[in-house]
């Protein structure tokens, strides 16, 4: 009998094979990277209304960050700041720019100004911008260096992915509560040696010198002792943890540290 097929046919079920592995692995990296916030919503800069300079006013006149969004340290929010504020500086401070002018006209009209927002979380997330101030972690953490930006942008992919990396290993972006607006504390000096001294007294809690540390480790500690008391059994009370059971030592370490089961952002 005539051969109908050639012998290197034999080889296409093998190099149909390579190419779909090859072709699996590179659209599964490439759905992964390309879909990704990190793609997607990095850079992301919408034209404001206003063109509103955080470089000129965080960075040059060295504004602080709550002094326009007042509510960060009291609210899951950070409050977009009313244009009766703006206009307690530009009521004097150069009142007849052409940029203002549209300031002045909402706040004559009583009106708020339309800023678009930049940093948008899905609504099945909850974020609370006052857990995170209180624990001490900076704004430059998850904004960037807003203090060098004349047009802000989203510096930061703010995905889940990037989320947990934060909360599965928080010290490195812990900081005294003082300093949580500063923008230049990351590769500072102090941070350095702030995170030095955390290391040091996690390690040997009585060694401990760093004041600020010390108390940020006795609350955790009241914490942990006023928390025991919730925990029955396996079962944690249904307003911590949606009714879940967790076993009882795992329950104390969700309660002491940032969370990282679905409940703790998709309420």
């Amino acid at each position: 009998m005539a051969v109908i097929f050639p012998r290197w046919t034999n080889k296409v079920p093998l190099i149909l094979l390579v190419f779909v592995t090859l072709g699996g692995v590179g659209t599964f990296f490439g759905v992964d990277y390309y879909f990704s916030p990190k793609f997607t919503d990095v850079g992301y800069a919408p034209k404001q209304p206003i063109p509103f300079s955080h470089k000129l006013h965080a960075g040059t006149l060295k504004l602080d960050c709550r002094y326009c969004h007042y509510s960060v340290e009291k609210a899951s929010y950070a409050a977009i700041p009313p244009t009766q504020l703006c206009m307690g500086c530009h009521a004097m401070v150069r009142n007849n720019s052409r940029k203002i002018a549209v300031l002045k006209a909402a706040h004559e009209a009583k009106k708020p100004v339309k800023w678009v927002r930049v940093h948008m979380l899905p609504d099945y997330a909850f974020f609370d911008h006052s857990v995170h101030i209180g624990a001490g972690v900076g704004c430059a953490s998850c904004h960037g260096r807003i203090d060098k930006m004349d047009i802000v942008h989203q510096a930061k992919a703010l995905s889940m992915r990037w989320c947990l990396k934060c909360h599965r290993n928080p010290n490195p972006h812990l900081r005294p509560k003082e300093q949580v607006t500063n923008m230049s504390w990351a590769g500072s000096p102090e941070q350095k040696k702030f995170q030095a001294d955390l290391k040091a007294c996690l390690a040997n809690a009585k060694a401990c010198k760093n004041t600020y540390i010390k108390g940020f480790m006795a609350r955790r500690k009241d914490i942990q002792r006023r928390r025991k008391a919730i925990v029955a059994g396996n079962t944690v009370r249904r307003h911590d943890f949606m009714g879940w059971k967790w076993p009882q030592e795992d329950a104390l370490q969700l309660l002491v540290n940032p969370p990282e089961h679905c409940s703790g952002c998709h309420r």
